[in-house]
Order: C-alpha cells, then sequence, then structure tokens
C-alpha cells in the first residue's frame, strides 16, 4: 500500500510563554500544502526501512515511521514490514514533513491490517512522536494552541490565491529556533487577526521564529525581499524555517531562483 504525505505551513506563530517542564506555549495557523512525500509498506520477512529522494538524517531505527510502527506493535500481533520512504518534503524548513510521515504511516497500517483505529485513537499515538503529527490526520486548517498540539477548526479560503514556497539552502533546527526566542503575549491574538483581509496580513501577522533565525541565516531574508519583489502580497517564513512562503494574486515568476534553492508553486 501507498500514500502520499503532504506538508504544512504556519501562517503566524507566536511563542507565548516558556513551561516549568522546558516546553513552549504558542499561537499558529496550520494551512496544508501540497508539497508531498511518498510512502509505501509491504510485509516482508524482517523490518527493514530505506529511503530515497532527499537524504534523511540520523539512524534509519529512529524514524518517526519506525517508531510508529514499535508503537503500534505494542498494542497489535503486527508482521515484520519492509517501509520505503521516498522524500520530497524539505527537511529543516517549518514544513512539518517528519510528522507528516508520521500520521499517514499509521493511518496506512491502520487500512492495511485491519486494526479498526478511529480518528482519536489514531491522534493518541500521534502526540507520542510529536505535537503537530496529529494535524496531519485530518489535514484541514486548524489554530493550534498549547505546544502545536491543540487544535480547533478554522476556516480560510485561499480561492483566487496562488500560493508560493521557496527553501533556501539552510537547514534550521527546531532547538535553535527556540534557543533565543523571547516568549511574549501577543498584542492582539492571531486568532483575531487571521480574520483580516490577506492584504494587511503583512502590518499584522508576525512569526516569533523569523526576527533571528532571519538574522542568523541572511538567505532567508534574501528570499522574503525576493518573493515581495515578485509581488507577494504577503510573505512569512513558516515554522522554525528555513522554507519562506508567499501569497500571490498572479502566478509568480520566481525564475530567478537558483536550483540550489527548492521552489514549489500553487500550494
Amino acid at each position: 500500500m501507498i500514500c502520499f504525505p503532504n506538508a504544512k505551513i504556519n501562517i503566524g506563530l507566536n511563542v507565548v510563554n516558556k513551561r516549568t517542564d522546558g516546553y513552549h506555549e504558542l499561537e499558529t495557523i496550520f494551512y496544508p500544502v501540497k508539497i508531498k512525500d511518498a510512502l509505501e509498506i509491504i510485509e516482508a520477512p524482517e523490518m527493514k526501512f530505506e529511503s530515497s529522494g532527499i537524504t534523511i538524517p540520523g539512524n534509519a531505527d529512529e524514524n518517526l515511521c519506525m517508531r510508529a510502527y514499535g508503537l503500534l506493535r505494542r498494542d497489535f500481533d503486527l508482521p515484520n514490514i519492509h517501509i520505503h520512504l521516498h522524500k520530497h518534503i524539505p527537511i529543516g524548513a517549518g514544513l512539518g514533513g517528519g510528522s507528516s510521515d508520521a500520521a499517514f504511516f499509521i493511518k496506512l497500517v491502520n487500512d492495511k491490517f485491519g486494526l479498526g483505529l478511529g480518528i482519536d485513537a489514531m491522534k493518541g499515538y500521534c502526540k507520542k512522536l510529536g505535537a503537530d503529527c496529529a494535524f496531519f490526520l485530518e489535514n484541514k486548517p486548524v489554530f493550534a494552541t498549547g505546544i502545536g498540539d491543540v487544535f480547533e477548526d478554522i476556516e480560510l479560503d485561499f480561492s483566487g490565491y496562488h500560493i508560493a514556497l521557496v527553501k533556501p539552502p539552510v537547514h534550521v533546527s527546531t532547538a535553535e529556533a527556540y534557543r533565543d526566542v523571547v516568549p511574549q503575549e501577543p498584542v492582539n491574538p492571531l486568532k483575531t487577526l487571521i480574520r483580516l483581509p490577506v492584504e494587511e496580513w503583512g502590518c499584522n501577522i508576525k512569526n516569533d521564529f523569523e526576527p533571528h533565525i532571519t538574522e542568523a541565516h541572511p538567505q532567508i531574508r534574501m528570499v522574503k525581499k525576493h518573493l515581495l519583489e515578485a509581488g507577494a502580497i504577503f510573505t512569512l517564513m513558516s515554522g522554525s524555517g528555513s522554507s519562506v512562503f508567499g501569497i500571490f494574486k498572479e502566478q509568480p515568476d520566481l525564475s530567478e531562483f537558483g536550483k540550489e534553492f527548492d521552489v514549489f508553486y500553487d500550494l
């Protein structure tokens, strides 16, 4: 069986405070986009994980798909499988690719082996793998709070607009993003600001990671500048970076970005 895990972007991100357990409370909006990996599983004599496409750092046994299978196997009599992940969603880009792979993997195993897991049960497994992982089970726009794991449905309509995304040759880790962020309550809640016309978002909707991340990685700032010059009416770094998306009224020409940049259109 095969499926195609998709990415997400963060429209706004406010780091509200730091909890006593070291985690940060935030508010953000997750919006699914059409950048996709390909994930396949088949029964096999022994457990095996392999990948193609973008190189995935780390040990294969620590991949979120393998960890997800370990969680499921504690509760169900599951056979060995061969997992193949073709990685197309950029890594270290703030797009949630790893979390998406894990969520889609859980759905895939549930379907293939008839586990009978409902959405709430699958969310329970996802929450053990990543704060944003459960978002990809239903894959619709949400207002996220807590540590990014509490979701509330939200209406967003981008009909008539074009969304493009550029990922510079920069990797930003979550640890780097949080290291220099200064938590603070937003003056105006994101849930209120998102109701403004898209043309007014630029002066109001922010990403608290962006100032210090773009200071450390000037290429990200350069991408934002070029997106605006190409006609973006709103542009923002997604999540902890390094990708930047732009919302356009017309299909943009982003051919100026070289081969070292990943460029995606009509998301």
